[in-house]
């Protein structure tokens, strides 16, 4: 025997409806109602021969006159009133080839679902016109029919199987056969989507959905819906079963009459795509198993909050959408009022455009602290969307009624800090959810403590993880390459320097990042990276993202970065393919081009999400890693520090599904964050549910914490305020061993501090704990954004921030201690010799700093390294090392006095020289003397002394430079400007 579609996957699939009855035997229209035995699923089947219908004709219209008839008592007192309505529906479904097969489905869907009335009652008053129940599902009749053949003119089209509530075709199957390897479900959702509902439009106005199988996999789409939007339908925690069952497992969950009217009642939303098309959106069974969990928590009343953990990009805003539909109609819950809880005001306008592009009844948005109170007092009953912010300024209880539910949208942000207690002290007995797609679960900020329930296994109501994601195509794998840039620099320290700079940051550190670790902002923005780096996107975006038709974001360390990056890119690609997104305050008259209200921000964005468009490129540091959704965006090219759900969040951005050429997000690295998001990705739940265990206790632990950390200091009297105190306590500090442990003590108590407070209970601990961080703050070197650096990054690294990044004010007396004999011995007689070779080490650096260029200095510098080398080594004790440098210092300023100042002048006068009759094109007919003398005449204005060491100097010189450049037309050339820098820094 052969092995077909119809003796196979057909036949299984209404096996399992219908419950063995032979679908090959015909079934009179008697026993098609449902008369109270269960069979299958409820299904029952007949024969398509048998259905009391033409083949023109979508409906079957003698099953739904008689279960209007049954369902309307409006009409059963007057049967020919069923003619009234049957001749509103053909209307819609012969208006579909004009009208457009989602808005034809759009009004045939409102008569379904009881949002229709015709003036059928007394006096003509209008009533609600059923004509499926939804209330008692026993009242419907459910057939399940093969072949079901519909001709539209010359087309006719063959429908494998097809199901029927009331006579009306909900439900299109399309099987293939499961033995051959060039079928796929594929094939039959492509035969559904391009050839029945663009040749028979009229068979899907209807239409619930349609699902397409080869019986090893099922898939389901809303009418319209392109194929790879299609999805599968699964069962949360279950395991992979063989082909044939995991077809059947998803038949009998997704088919079963009350999970298909719910469906169709509380689970399909029509919006508008890009202000324009109309679509429909059917819900993944992640948000409609997440959405039901929730509803079902909220009814039940006895456990009032749960975390959802959907992965990025996965649909949580629609699962919102959905769950907030139906608690507001649900009758048990009596008119409740929906609070959707959001952190940014980014997210704010995506959850609203969500919501108000599904034509979300009832919304309201809280725009300000006084609406969100007025509205609370007041008892508005209806959805509000806020931020967490919103609730900073509210005092004791707004609104105490049990049929509150918020859903916080990003439970992973502000949430769980002061701003999360102010909401729940302002709303004591309401329903908290957490929609999360990036999980924290350490102690100072936990989702899962924050609300998961107890009685959740692993902490979750729901969970829908990465490999789901990505198995279900909700999502697309994300890949990495890495594209470090080799700037003859030592990489490794360079890489390790970003780990370290950046392994302790929080959320909110982001921000300060810049200031605290302006070491690291100088090397990352050095104008020969900044050209490298930019060089690298435009080719590897021309040649491996550009064919393909995606766009791309460019993720920068700050807004200066922005700026720089953009000048660099427009060197390379067409001005008009990338633009800069970022927030801009008023009076930032350097940024005052990309300063934009939100509206033209949004066209700006509209025009990167249209593929017709030349703008390709965002260039953003902030803006944009949360809340942005645009599935054309399909590389990222990664150049600044991120960590936990930031970086999660960020390069999520990438895995929307687009196109069927899209097959991943790509991550352009250029600093080595692989191991940040191996970690990002990977979630322990042993952890989480130690973490959340314990949390508890926390209280108990940090007498212990507070005193482990009071121990380094026993003798020291915490008093005594001012310097001498500090100094103190420094003293028990003597080394990096001793700092690196008290380091560690001291940030384990803080993480306990964080996950307790603002608990009172923290008053009696509050005195030392302020002692202990100020003294950690004194101990902390200059270079160090969050946690304690030097013993972790060693000489190497250390050596290469304080070099290339780090400014340090010092008085420069060189000159005196190489020349004084007499001041010589005594230093040599120190008693601390270490301390005195690094502030004379510091000083000959600066001085060789002052010459990088001039190659009389190159072997000096090269002493300098040998010697560091060798007295980390332990070749050179401190005294000798001392000695070494001294001898060093003299020869740098014996050098220096070969050169007379006039002399670097003149050396820089003649570099600008050379380089600007190298840059004189014949569209640019510059006269060199006038330019350099211009240059020259400005830079003595603006200059002094160590300018080159202050932030104040280099901005000045560079202000100036920018003057005379575009005086001569030639500010636009990035290069020039970065080398008329370079020698300008260098010689004057």
């Amino acid at each position: 025997m052969t092995f077909n579609e119809a003796n196979t996957v057909e036949a299984f699939v209404c096996d399992l409806l219908c419950g063995g009855v032979s679908h090959h035997t015909a079934v009179g229209p008697g026993l098609a109602r449902r008369t109270g035995q269960v069979s299958g699923l409820g299904w029952h089947f007949l024969a398509h021969e048998n259905l009391p219908r033409q083949l023109h004709e979508p409906l079957v219209e003698e099953h739904l006159r008689e279960a209007l008839t049954r369902l309307n008592p409006t009409i059963a007192t007057q049967p020919d009133r069923v003619d009234d309505v049957l001749y509103r529906l053909r209307a819609i479904v012969m208006g579909v080839r004009s009208d457009g097969l989602v808005k034809a489905n759009e009004e045939f869907a409102a008569w379904i679902s009881g949002e229709k009335s015709m003036p059928f009652g007394e006096n003509g008053e209008h009533v609600t016109i059923k004509l499926v129940d939804f209330d008692d599902p026993e009242q419907n009749q459910y057939v399940v029919t093969q072949q079901y053949v519909f001709r539209a003119g010359k087309a006719e089209k063959r429908a494998d199987v097809v199901l029927l509530v009331n006579g009306l075709p909900l439900v299109v199957i399309e099987a293939k056969t499961p033995v051959r390897s060039s079928q796929s479900w594929l094939d039959g959702a492509l035969q559904v989507h391009e050839d029945y509902e663009r040749n028979v439009p009229e068979m899907f106005v209807p239409n619930v959905f349609s699902i397409a199988t080869e019986g090893k996999e099922l898939r389901y789409g809303a009418v319209r819906m392109p194929v790879e939007f299609w999805g599968p339908w699964r069962l949360e925690d279950e395991s992979v079963l063989p082909a044939m069952l995991e077809v059947e497992k998803a038949v009998t969950s997704m088919l079963r009459p009350e999970v298909l009217l719910d469906l169709l009642a509380n689970f399909t939303s029509y919006a508008t795509h890009k202000g324009k098309q109309r679509i429909k959106i059917i819900a993944r069974y992640q948000q409609y198993e997440g959405a039901n969990k929730l509803v079902e928590r909220v009814v039940e009343g006895q456990t009032k909050k749960g975390l959802i953990w959907h992965f990025q990009g996965s649909g949580k805003s629609l699962l919102m959408l959905f769950a907030t539909r139906k608690l507001r109609l649900h009758p048990a819950l009596r008119n409740p009022t929906v609070i959707v809880v959001v952190d940014r005001i980014d997210l704010d306008s995506q959850i609203t455009g969500t919501f108000f592009a599904n034509d979300a009844q009832n919304l309201v948005k809280a725009e300000t602290r006084k609406d969100l109170q007025d509205l609370l007092a007041n008892d508005v009953r209806k959805v509000l969307i806020t931020t967490i912010h919103k609730f900073g300024e509210a005092e004791g209880v707004l609104n105490d009624r049990d049929n509150i539910i918020v859903l916080v949208d990003e439970a992973h942000r502000s949430q769980e800090g002061d701003l999360g207690r102010k909401m729940r002290q302002a709303l004591p007995n309401a329903f908290l959810f957490g929609l999360t797609g990036t999980p924290i679960n350490r102690a100072d900020k936990n989702t899962f403590y924050a609300f998961g329930a107890e009685e959740d296994a692993n902490g979750y109501l729901s969970r829908y993880g990465f490999e789901d994601s990505i198995r279900d195509g909700a999502t697309k794998e994300l890949h990495f390459e890495p594209r470090l840039v080799d700037l003859h620099v030592d990489q490794d320290a360079i890489e390790e320097a970003y780990r370290a700079l950046t392994s302790g940051l929080t959320d909110e550190d982001r921000d300060q990042l810049g200031k605290h670790a302006a070491k690291m902002a100088v090397l990352v923005k050095a104008p020969e990276r900044v050209q490298a780096v930019c060089a690298d996107i435009a080719q590897h975006f021309q040649e491996k993202v550009a064919p393909n038709g995606f766009g791309a974001q460019v993720v920068t360390f700050d807004r200066e970065s922005c700026a720089l990056y953009k000048q660099a890119l427009d060197q390379h690609l067409p001005p008009e393919m990338s633009d800069i997104v970022m927030s801009v305050n008023s009076g930032e008259d350097d940024y005052a081009a990309y300063r934009r209200d939100r509206d033209a921000e949004e066209k700006l964005l509209d025009r990167f999400r249209d593929p017709s468009d030349p703008l390709k490129i965002l260039i953003v540091t902030s803006k944009l890693l949360t809340g942005f959704d645009a599935p054309i965006l399909q590389t990222m090219y990664l150049d600044r520090p991120l960590r936990d759900h930031t970086l999660l969040q960020a390069i999520c951005r990438t895995n929307r599904p687009y196109t069927q050429e899209k097959t991943h997000g790509l991550i352009v690295d250029y600093l080595g964050i692989f191991d940040d998001v191996a970690q990002a990705l990977e979630f322990d739940e042993e952890g989480i549910a130690r973490v959340v265990t314990n949390i508890s206790e926390l209280k108990d632990q940090l007498a212990e914490a507070i005193q482990n950390c009071l121990d380094y200091f026993p003798d020291v009297d915490r008093t005594v305020a001012g310097y001498e105190g500090l100094m103190a306590a420094q003293d028990c500090l003597p080394d990096n061993e001793t700092r690196d442990r008290f380091a560690a003590d001291l940030s384990y108590l803080m993480r306990l501090w964080e996950a307790i407070s603002p608990d009172p209970f923290l008053s009696t601990f509050e005195t030392d704990y302020r002692w202990l961080v100020q003294v950690y703050e004194s101990v902390k070197p200059v270079s160090v954004t969050g946690q304690l650096l030097w013993h972790r990054l060693g000489a190497k690294t250390v050596e290469l921030i304080h070099e290339n990044v780090h400014v340090i004010k010092v008085d420069d007396d060189l000159e005196t201690l190489v020349v004084d004999a007499d001041l010589l011995e005594a230093i040599l007689g120190t008693p601390d010799p270490k301390k005195k070779a690094k502030e004379i080490e510091i000083k000959v650096v600066k001085r060789l700093r002052n010459h990088l260029h001039d190659p009389r200095f190159k072997a000096l510098a090269e002493r300098l390294e040998d010697l560091r080398r060798r007295h980390e080594q332990g070749l050179l004790l401190s005294v000798e090392f001392l000695k070494e440098l001294l001898d060093l210092a003299r020869d740098v300023v014996e050098t220096e006095r070969a050169v007379p100042p006039i002399e670097e002048e003149e050396r820089g006068k003649q570099a600008l020289t050379e380089l600007f009759e190298e840059a004189k094109t014949d569209d640019t007919p510059i006269i060199v003397d006038r330019v350099v003398a211009d240059i020259d005449e400005i830079v003595h204005v603006v200059r002094f002394d160590g300018w080159q060491a202050t932030h104040a100097g280099e901005r000045a010189v560079k202000m100036a430079l920018r003057k005379t450049l575009f005086k001569y037309k030639l500010h636009q050339d990035q290069d020039l400007f970065d080398r008329a820098y370079g020698y300008i820094r260098e010689f004057y």
